[in-house]
């Protein structure tokens, strides 16, 4: 174990690194590692300690802002770490995604109070985009039903049970914004909201996407990818992963 050595000992505002999966269906040949993390409790020296360069436009944020880039980064390096040894916490690109290593895909997520990195080595999996949202309430869904959903979305939550509409536009939100974080990096093409749909969704964690644009010749319009997700502590993870 000396290679850890090399590690420094977690700061007071993170919680120990927890490698439980925690999706209905684990991922070979992937490291997802969590952390609970206390903005109330980062030092100064924080980032200097552990060795994870702080960008300017964190180094100006509020504590809550810099805890969540400090505990995301520390999760990223670890699971690198675990993945192949490699000592390497991600800088931050000019698209503001995360730069990892030529030959590794990886995403990092937080939300209030929690963080978490996924990485993989390319020959095993082409993208990762993973996202951790807080549960909307009842009242906010469907006030942002209306930016998220598309028609066919907003008529199938129509359709929907009641007391799951709450959970339906959190996980649209999520699962939308995690086939970003998996695509992005392979098409370099910017899209939004309308440009994907979810055809469906089980309790079970199950979720079908289809694309509504071209993004490439490969990833046209019409093509449809699964997804998962699971709540936890009133937050939903989900994870879109494309295969090599």
């Amino acid at each position: 174990m000396s290679a850890m050595n090399s590690v420094p000992a977690l700061p007071a505002c993170c919680s120990d690194l927890d490698a439980q999966w925690p999706l209905p269906i684990a991922l070979p040949d992937t490291v997802l590692l969590s952390t609970h993390f206390d903005p109330a409790q980062l030092l100064g020296d924080d980032f200097q300690r552990n060795a994870i360069e702080v960008p300017a436009s964190i180094q100006r944020s509020v504590a809550k802002r810099q805890a969540e880039f400090l505990a995301g980064r520390i999760c990223a390096r670890a699971a690198l770490q675990q993945l192949e040894g490699l000592s390497f916490s991600p800088a931050i690109g000019e698209d503001r995604a995360p730069v990892w290593p030529a030959h590794i895909t990886g995403s990092i997520t937080h939300s209030t109070g929690q963080a978490a990195a996924i990485v993989a080595k390319k020959s095993h999996w082409r993208g990762l985009g993973m996202d951790l949202e807080n549960l909307l309430n009842a009242e906010r869904a469907e006030r942002l039903a209306g930016e998220i959903l598309t028609a066919p979305e907003l008529q199938r939550m129509a359709t929907g049970r009641r007391d799951q509409l709450a959970l339906w536009v959190t996980l649209t939100f999520s699962v939308k914004e995690s086939l970003f974080k998996a695509l992005y990096p392979i098409v370099q093409k910017r899209f939004y909201f309308e440009h994907a749909e979810v055809l469906e969704w089980t309790d079970t964690g199950a979720v079908r996407l289809r694309l509504l644009t071209d993004l490439s010749s490969e990833w046209r319009n019409g093509t449809e990818l699964d997804a998962q997700f699971g709540v936890r502590d009133g937050q939903l993870l989900s994870l879109v992963s494309i295969k090599a």
